[in-house]
């Protein structure tokens, strides 16, 4: 019931109205822009998880540590790479003695504004999210968390940042406190550009074009699911709405065990699509192009041409930015301690 409600909404908003003229009046568009997005924040906030530099500190060092997987040869950032604008390019990810999932690894860039992680959703949030690919034996490969608790404490570094990060407790170093410092660090992982500046008041921070593409992206309906400041990642969608999308990923299916929601995927958020393919579920998807055409065909029941399809990948390149520069750097990580496990190939 929310999924067709959201679905009307979107509809309503998209094609009841038409969207304000790119040429007329970028005035009123990007007002209405600003509507149905709004700008980004400069930070995710989450009360159960405050953010504070102490952690995002530590969250970037775990980040990038590849000792939290069995053979210290996968991090965080192998999948999501940083300087690749959180995606590695491959449809789907290498992990643990080069085997592979058969999801597409989706951009860490602004993933906290989600509904929730991973593409079928069964986790609410970044946090949680972050405890995942360390345990899975096909991505990092570790045996269970007892055994990441063990690498930390075997890293004296670790300590004084995990006291730091979480300075109430007795024992910071906890599994559950490496999924929250990793949160934390992934919450100011916000990329504003050129669309915010546009919606902000400077309507030349986009070109005639670009603005064409944001009218034609609101007038054919792909706010119906892409809206929020993401542009997208608010709410879950069967993929092959209007007419049927072949695939033999159960989606979500997988998760609620509810036919309803067999082939329904969290839909994407749209934030640096343009530098994060290849797309869809699968990484199946080579061009944003075709997956623009393909969703507005299967999802949509519109057929676009080739210039209103220009446009509309003209309007989604000015959602392209990066992180604050601080964030994405390498850091220096503290040096392995004489108990640290060595890699294991195996």
């Amino acid at each position: 019931m929310k999924l067709r409600i959201a679905i009307v909404l979107g509809l309503s908003i998209g094609l009841g109205p038409a969207a304000a003229s790119a040429d007329e009046d970028p005035v009123a568009l990007a007002a209405q822009a600003r509507q149905i997005f709004g700008p980004l924040p400069l930070e995710v906030a989450n009360p159960q998880n405050p953010v504070t530099d102490a952690k995002v500190e530590l969250g970037q060092k775990l980040y990038f540590d590849p000792r939290f997987s069995r053979n210290h040869d996968i991090s965080c950032n192998s999948c999501h790479p940083l300087d690749r604008f959180g995606a590695d390019g491959e449809p789907t990810s290498p992990g643990h003695k080069g085997q592979r999932g058969d999801r597409n690894s989706p951009t860490s860039l602004n993933a906290a504004l989600h509904i929730a992680q991973f593409w079928d959703g069964r986790e609410p949030d970044v946090e949680r999210q972050a405890l995942g690919p360390p345990l899975n034996p096909v991505e990092m490969a570790m045996a269970d968390g007892a055994a990441v608790e063990g690498v930390l404490r075997s890293i004296p570094g670790y300590a004084p940042l995990f006291a730091a990060a979480f300075p109430d407790e007795d024992e910071p170093i906890r599994y559950e406190n490496f999924g929250r410092a990793i949160g934390a660090f992934e919450r100011r992982l916000l990329t504003p550009g050129r669309f915010d500046a546009f919606m902000q008041g400077d309507h030349k921070a986009l070109t005639q074009r670009e603005r064409k593409g944001l009218a034609a992206f609101i007038a054919t309906g792909c706010i119906t699911c892409h809206t929020g400041p993401a542009v997208g990642g608010g709410l879950y969608q069967k993929l092959g709405v209007v007419r049927p999308y072949e695939t033999e990923d159960p989606g979500r299916f997988a998760v609620t065990g509810s036919e309803a929601d067999r082939g329904v995927f969290k839909v994407p958020a749209l934030r640096n699509v343009a530098e994060t393919g290849p797309y869809f579920h699968d990484g199946s998807i080579a061009s944003l192009d075709e997956a623009v055409r393909l969703m507005a065909w299967h999802q949509l029941g519109r057929e676009l041409d080739a210039p209103t399809r220009d446009s509309i990948v003209a309007f989604l390149q000015t959602l392209t930015a990066r992180p604050d520069p601080s964030l994405t750097a390498q850091p220096m990580l503290p040096e392995s301690g004489p108990e640290t496990p060595a890699p294991d190939p195996s």
